[in-house]
């Protein structure tokens, strides 16, 4: 079989493809079989068309060498008659330039769902956030700063997202922190902070960063304002 055309895994896309077959008898009769080479081909082609589904025509070896490896053993496609072959695999221009097309516009969906998502996922730790939300709704909407209240009360429950790069954790712990510091209204709450802070810092082993917080600690008594 010479340069039949058979479906890559986008169906409009062909591979040319070149089998050649061998069977053989497995009984004294094929049990009745008036066109035993015609039952070989029918069963190479059934055989070799799932496995061709799954591979590009943009990388015709490894399609090759799967298409031969389902090929190359002796295949049994009804009793008292065994099929072989081989395969050799070309890509008509035509097909490879549909492929390469099909491979860009792939491309550019993802990138534009990969910057969709980064956008919504900005937004969405925007929202979570009280400081930054009222910050952007006032640079959004200045003329409706009386709908904040019912915005924040529709978003009370909204998560930052999750699945944070590096990067965004650190912004996450440095929002962390600075959160903390406005709830520290007291003397002794500070005081408490140092004094975990301190600890931290030993644990990490950033010991050049320690002697300013023992500094602050020293330097916080129970008589000072609060910060």
């Amino acid at each position: 079989m010479s340069g039949e055309r058979m479906p890559s895994h986008i169906a409009s896309v062909f591979f040319s493809v070149s089998i050649d077959g061998a069977w053989r008898s497995t009984a004294e009769q094929s049990l009745g079989l008036h066109a035993p080479a015609a039952v070989a081909r029918h069963h190479l082609r059934q055989t070799l068309a799932p496995v061709l589904r799954k591979h590009c025509v943009l990388d015709p070896a490894p399609a090759q060498d799967a298409a031969n490896t389902a090929l190359s053993r002796w295949l049994q496609p009804t009793a008292g008659i065994e099929v072989t072959g081989s395969v050799q695999l070309t890509v008509p221009t035509k097909d490879r330039g549909l492929a390469e097309e099909h491979a860009r516009r792939q491309q550019a969906a993802e990138l534009e769902h990969e910057d969709e998502l980064r956008r919504l996922t900005h937004l969405q730790r925007v929202l979570a956030d009280p400081d930054l939300r009222r910050v952007w709704w006032m640079a959004r909407y200045p003329d409706r700063q009386e709908d904040l209240t019912s915005l924040a009360q529709a978003l009370q429950d909204l998560p930052i997202p999750d699945g944070r790069a590096e990067d965004d954790l650190r912004g996450d712990i440095w929002h962390y922190t600075d959160r903390l510091f406005t709830t520290l209204r007291t003397p002794q709450q500070r005081e408490v902070f140092l004094q975990a802070l301190t600890h931290t810092l030993r644990a990490l082993g950033h010991h050049d960063l320690t002697p300013t917080a023992s500094q602050w600690q020293a330097d916080s008594t129970f008589g000072s304002p609060p910060v």
